[in-house]
């Protein structure tokens, strides 16, 4: 089953268990997923649908640590409960040492010598860890191996 129908029988299932902050969530990622098709002119896969996903709780995040700031615990509590349902459609997130292994594997690919080749080396790592890694730690890191 694609990442699609998975979100499509979930939000079935919202329907008739009643459950109205799940199924608003479901309908805000079926919302944006809708709008990249008509805006791109393109069918989704599921690399594209995680990359959906990964802004959405990234601007969770950013929500979350606002609200907080600003003593709207209300609406931080609101913005974790959705960053939760949509970080259940995320593939498992890979540990620090896999992720490691991975730029080491794609310097050694990309045949970088220095910071130079930083964005050919992001380019190979973008592909192979959507969605299961921290691309800004995984920046970081490649740096760290570009610059030694």
């Amino acid at each position: 089953m694609s990442l699609k129908e998975k979100i499509s029988e979930d939000m079935k299932a919202a329907m008739r268990a009643k459950e109205a902050g799940k199924l608003a969530t479901i309908r805000l990622l079926t919302a944006a997923m809708k709008q990249k098709e008509v805006d791109e002119r393109v069918e989704l896969d599921d690399a594209m649908i995680l990359g959906i996903i990964e802004k959405m709780i990234k601007q969770r995040k950013d929500s979350i640590t606002q609200f907080e700031a600003g003593g709207r615990q209300d609406l931080a509590d609101q913005e974790k409960s959705e960053m939760v349902i949509l970080s259940a459609y995320m593939p498992a997130q890979l540990s620090d040492a896999e992720v490691q292994a991975e730029v080491t594997a794609a310097v050694a690919e990309v045949g970088a010598t220095g910071p130079q080749d930083m964005r050919k080396v992001i380019d190979v790592l973008k592909t192979k860890l959507a969605g299961r890694a921290d691309m800004g730690k995984v920046s970081g890191l490649v740096k760290a191996a570009l610059t030694k």
